[in-house]
């Protein structure tokens, strides 16, 4: 897909040149270039930003690498020049003892149970004078060797921490990246649900209207409980002489209720 993309965005881009010239082409590289970017998913970056984490692994310990080599020549080089210190002093006390002896104006000069001249002396002074000097100059010399390994190795080691240390804080941009992304990922899921809630509200409908139903039956069977099965508080109400009651009622009438029965024996 960002192959098929890259070919048609290198197309467009070869038209617009030809149309409209090379400020166009900058303008709408710019533009396609964005679009190719944002075209791949946010998934797939994050994974080769991981791979670049990884990829600064090698470069890490080439420095590591360096840094133990100095140090290694740090070592070294402070063993030598304290051992070159050491022996300036050894050689410069002897050199102030025979200058002190020849100042003497001896002629024979006892050493190690061996006589020498003056001039043997002298002359062993000079070669030993002219000796510590170098000597001298090449311990200068190794310090200052020494002062820019040192600094060097410390810089090194620096630029090493700032590695380590902006390594890890990739890792842990990347990681909480990665937990943002798959947050926006269950929010896109979850609002991707589209649930049909009218179903449910027809039955809610129904199971109103059933209860409805239920509340007016209830209201019907509890009126006719209480019209007819009322408790009797006399005994006349008990024993009714029914006859007696309907004569009484229709007392005034009886002519007319004979006659009509006459007349439909008849």
């Amino acid at each position: 897909m960002t192959k098929k993309l890259t070919v048609i965005t290198a197309g467009v881009l070869l038209l617009v040149g030809l149309l409209y010239g090379r400020s166009h082409v900058s303008t709408a590289y710019g533009i396609a270039e964005d679009t190719v970017r944002d075209s791949i998913p946010v998934d797939f970056e994050l994974k080769r930003a991981r791979k670049e984490i990884k990829r600064l692994v090698p470069e890490i310990e080439k420095n590591m690498h360096a840094i133990a080599e100095v140090e290694v020549e740090v070592a070294k080089l402070e063993r030598q020049v304290t051992k070159a210190e050491d022996r300036l002093k050894q050689d410069r006390a002897e050199i102030l003892r025979l200058k002190t002896d020849l100042d003497s104006g001896s002629e024979i000069l006892v050493y190690a149970n061996r006589n020498y001249t003056a001039t043997q002396v002298k002359t062993d002074l000079t070669r030993r004078f002219d000796q510590f000097k170098t000597q001298e100059a090449t311990v200068v010399s190794k310090k200052q060797q020494l002062d820019a390994k040192q600094r060097m190795m410390l810089a090194a080691r620096d630029k090493l921490e700032g590695m380590l240390a902006a390594k890890s804080q990739l890792e842990v941009d990347v990681e909480n990246l990665d937990a943002r992304l798959k947050m926006v990922e269950v929010a896109q899921t979850t609002s991707e649900f589209n649930f049909d809630d009218s179903k449910l509200s027809r039955t809610k409908e129904l199971i109103d209207q059933i209860r409805t139903r239920i509340e007016v039956a209830e209201k019907l069977v509890s009126a006719d409980i209480e019209y007819y099965d009322r408790i009797p508080l006399d005994e006349s109400d008990i024993d009714r002489a029914i006859t007696d009651e309907i004569t009484d009622y229709f007392g005034d009438q009886r002519p007319e209720l004979e006659a009509l029965v006459e007349s439909e024996s008849f």
